[in-house]
């Protein structure tokens, strides 16, 4: 079908540093992120009050719309914090603050700021979305937990923006308001400090102590939600924001979630083989960190299918393996010194370099040692690389290698 007559949605992808929004910016029109407090990514740490304005305004400079995430709840003792938060958010000109708790939006909106409903609010009606419009939200974040149909109802009857995620972890809880972790560990997930309990091996223990074989299997680990396939099936509705999820992930898987994504709404409008291009990409998403994929709630209700009990946490067909450190940078060259502390690198390899603000990948085409051109280069040794960008002193550099361990 073609899609021409329908509004493409906004895709919306999640970064935490100058790196993943180096990774994306070609393939987004907007970034989430939080600060290194009233997060639920309180371990995403590189963007501060301090560096925000300047953070903000990299992003403009982009062509991107910055909204600032402050979703974890809000106590008595974070007030202050809060206040301060809204005070540099409205400096910085975010473009929006993505909030749930109600002293968040009346602090945004107090300060003219427009409010995106968290996902944490779980929106699941009607009357929600309304509630949320009265008080002055553009837009709505949807809850995982609705189904087509749900959305499809609540399209049909408002005209806020609505959103909702199409890629990225699933949680256990309801919308991710869940506690495990801070009975477990003291660690509470809906501040930030979650320690993922449900992608432990747990065991079974009966009544009479017995413990019972489970072969391995994590009972309570979710698969990823990955709604590539379907993208159309939301577009007919008329959803104005698709979401990414991934605020602690790494810039490359950043950057292959949201550049499959970007290609598969760009397929909507001219591509006859959209089912086969759809595939590959899907293919690309499993070269990526994830726990296996599934389409959530949006046929039904989920079921055991929506569990990766057979695998630990990455279910990549690709891993990267570190294999040593940028040295140095030279500009005129477009080639950096790599010293090999860990590992051998060939001629075809792909390599994977990383920094605060360096994200590259690429097929190793060139190798140096000494002023000699080789096909390899073994551990220890220093060597020069052509690079397609620049690259900073002190950036990792990964090799990438088949994951043994994938299934999807």
């Amino acid at each position: 079908m073609n899609h021409s007559n329908f509004q493409i949605p906004e895709l919306v992808a999640g970064i935490r540093n100058i790196a993943t929004l180096n990774a994306c910016k070609d393939y987004v029109e907007a970034v989430y992120f939080s600060l290194d407090s009233l997060s639920l990514r309180a371990r995403a740490k590189d963007i501060t009050k301090k560096s925000l304005p300047e953070f903000v305004q990299l992003i403009h400079e982009n062509d991107l719309k910055a909204y600032l995430t402050i979703n974890s709840v809000i106590y008595p003792q974070d007030m202050e914090e809060l206040n301060n938060v809204m005070d540099i958010a409205k400096s910085s000109e975010v473009d929006a603050v993505i909030c749930w708790d109600p002293a968040a939006i009346i602090k945004a909106l107090d300060n003219d700021l427009k409010v995106h409903i968290s996902t944490q609010a779980n929106v699941s009606n009607i009357e929600s979305v309304k509630f949320y419009h009265s008080l002055g939200a553009e837009r709505v974040v949807l809850a995982r937990e609705l189904s087509l149909d749900n959305i499809n109802d609540i399209r049909k009857q408002t005209t806020i923006e609505l959103e909702v995620f199409v890629h990225g972890a699933m949680c256990q809880s309801i919308s991710g308001r869940c506690y495990l972790s801070s009975h477990l560990l003291g660690k509470s997930a809906n501040c930030g400090e979650c320690t993922q309990p449900c992608r432990w091996k747990w065991s079974l223990v009966s009544d009479d102590g017995t413990v019972i074989d489970l072969n391995g299997n994590y009972l309570l680990s979710a698969k990823d939600l990955c709604m590539i396939e379907h993208l159309s099936e939301l577009v007919d509705i008329g959803i104005d924001a698709f979401k990414i999820e991934g605020r602690l992930r790494d810039s490359r898987y950043i950057s292959k979630v949201a550049s499959s994504y970007s290609r598969a709404l760009s397929y909507l409008n001219y591509d006859d083989d959209y089912s086969i291009n759809l595939s590959l990409l899907k293919d690309e998403l499993s070269s990526v960190y994830n726990r296996g994929f599934s389409t959530g709630y949006y046929f039904g209700n989920s079921s055991k299918h929506n569990f990766m009990i057979e695998h630990d946490m990455n279910a990549s067909t690709t891993k990267k393996k570190a294999i040593g450190i940028v040295t140095n940078y030279y500009n005129k060259q477009g080639a950096a010194l790599i010293h090999l502390q860990q590992g051998s690198i060939s001629l075809g390899d792909v390599m994977v370099i990383e920094g605060k603000t360096t994200f590259l990948e690429q097929t190793v085409n060139s190798i140096v040692i000494d002023g000699v051109f080789v096909e390899h280069a073994a551990k220890s040794n220093e060597v020069g690389i052509k690079v397609d960008q620049k690259v900073r002193k002190n950036d990792i550099v990964f090799k990438l290698e088949q994951n043994q361990k994938s299934f999807n």
